[in-house]
């Protein structure tokens, strides 16, 4: 088969993403430009429609403030006189009596106000087309009286009191030409800007050396820690945010710190253990070998010992394996878990009888539960194993059942030295040591108890260890309880009846 070379890649630097300044200054700038855009469309392109539509809006109020004070001629004459000042608006108002309009008040303020230089004819005109529209009528006309053709606006508006009386309102005012006034913003806009734009640089430049002077600083301690430096410490600055970056980096550096150093141990635990069984059998077999007569049962029994002492090994590794890859899962079936706990001691009668070890089980009633039988009798395996390792001179293991609330919890206990508790949260971890001095298992290969973790998370289960320096400890799991067959079909059939 042809080996196939990966080549270095020589446009990583050039493949990188742009830099926060440049992004930041990007985002700014198009905020700006957004800004300029949204300005220049309503204060030059829509000026003069917005200049109009807040003149008819004056002549609007105007109307409403005079005809609010309809049923008071008097009032209604001193308003028009009023408002015609702050307006700077020609006003005009008729009262309509036996169908001739009279005029009763009149205010004019510009000398080129349209209202006092058309024809009578215009005006009735204006009129006709306010009560065709239903009372109120505006429109924009060219002064042919002004030489520049300035626009003006007429209004008029017609009003029926309480007591039938008409009257006409008409207004007049001159539209201001706002070219001048849009030819000097269009000049400014551009200063403005360029102004704006400098002004978005300096900002993206000074929040990017904020931002970015933590972020380089934690980049090249996160290079270290990446090389193996877990001393490496990240130091945050500058805004919340980089502060809660560099906890969390420094807690990830502790985290892989412990890891890498059980890791280390782990690597040469199980060296430990692997030698061991080989540097005997090897030993055993060269003496059955080389020397007459001791090709005997006892060393051929110490040879198959430590093999199976070798494959337990190599299956618990295995089986760790399968268990955290997540290859191996609980196939549940409804089985009688106070038996099984029995099943188990039976495999622990020649250790009593040999060792004097004393191994009590107590439960008043049998319970069922649904989850995968092998697994679970290897966590009881597993317990008891690391109580017979770990337990008093008395040699004493006790295991308790009980249940509460449909659940059943299996208690391992046993009298050793028990557990500091700073050291309890890392027990489950492979091959951890209390006394991190690592001593061959009598019993099992010290892979247990992660081996427990495994099992009993992989089935949703709860559990833990209760343990005080000199008396002991006990480590404990609970399942959800699952009533018996036969008394299901007992309860069924009593129901039948």
């Amino acid at each position: 088969m042809k080996r196939v070379r990966r080549m270095p890649s020589k446009n990583r630097s050039s493949r990188r993403s742009s830099g926060i300044s440049w992004r930041l200054f990007g985002t700014l700038t198009l905020f700006v430009v957004l800004v300029l855009v949204v300005i220049w469309v309503f204060q030059i392109v829509l000026l003069n429609k917005f200049y109009e539509t807040s003149k008819l809006e004056e002549f609007t109020d105007t109307d409403d403030f005079i005809f609010g004070l309809i049923n008071n001629e008097k009032g209604m004459k001193e308003a028009v006189y009023t408002r015609s000042g702050e307006t700077d608006t020609c006003i005009r108002l008729y009262k309509v009596v036996d169908g001739v309009a009279t005029e009763i008040a009149d205010s004019e303020v510009n000398m080129g106000c349209m209202l006092h230089s058309i024809p009578a004819d215009a005006l009735s005109s204006l009129y006709t087309r306010a009560a065709k529209n239903g009372g109120v009528y505006s429109k924009k006309i060219a002064n042919p009286s002004d030489k520049n053709s300035s626009i003006n606006a007429l209004y008029v508006s017609i009003e029926i009191s309480e007591k039938g009386e008409e009257y006409i309102l008409m207004m007049d005012s001159e539209l201001v030409p706002l070219d001048a006034t849009v030819k000097t913003l269009q000049k400014q806009f551009g200063w403005i800007m360029s102004l704006l734009i400098m002004g978005a640089l300096i900002i993206a430049l000074a929040i990017s050396r904020v931002i970015c002077i933590p972020l380089e600083k934690m980049s090249r301690s996160a290079r270290k820690l990446a090389k193996g430096d877990y001393n490496e410490e990240f130091i945050g600055g500058g805004y919340r945010e980089a502060e809660e970056l560099a906890e969390a980096l420094n807690y990830a550096s502790e985290e892989l710190a412990k890891t890498d150093n059980l890791q280390k141990e782990l690597v040469a635990n199980i060296s430990h253990d692997l030698r061991t069984p080989l540097t005997m059998i090897k030993g055993y077999s060269e003496v059955m070998r080389d020397i007459p007569g001791e090709n005997n049962p006892e060393n051929v029994q110490v040879i198959i010992d430590e093999t199976e002492r070798l494959t337990e090994l190599v299956n618990d590794v295995l089986d760790l394996s399968k268990i955290r890859s997540g290859t191996r899962k609980p196939e549940p079936e409804t089985f009688d878990l106070t038996e099984t706990v029995r099943a188990v001691l039976t495999r622990y009668e020649k250790l009593t009888e040999r060792d004097n070890y004393v191994i009590t089980f107590s439960a008043d009633e049998s319970v069922y539960v649904n989850a995968d039988r092998t697994m679970i009798l290897q966590v009881i395996y597993n317990l008891v194993n690391n109580a017979l390792n770990y337990t008093g001179d008395d040699k004493k293991v006790s295991i308790d059942q009980s249940v509460w609330d449909n659940r059943v919890r299996i208690s391992v206990i046993d009298t050793g030295n028990g557990i500091d508790e700073a050291d309890i949260p890392y027990i489950w971890d492979r091959y951890y040591k209390v006394d991190k001095v690592h001593k061959r298992a009598k019993i099992g290969t010290g892979l247990g108890l992660s081996i427990v973790k495994g099992i009993l998370e992989s089935h949703g289960a709860t559990y833990g260890v209760e343990s005080k320096v000199g008396e002991g400890s006990n480590f404990w799991f609970e399942l959800e309880t699952f009533r018996a067959i036969d008394e299901y079909e007992t309860e069924t059939e009593e129901n039948e009846k």
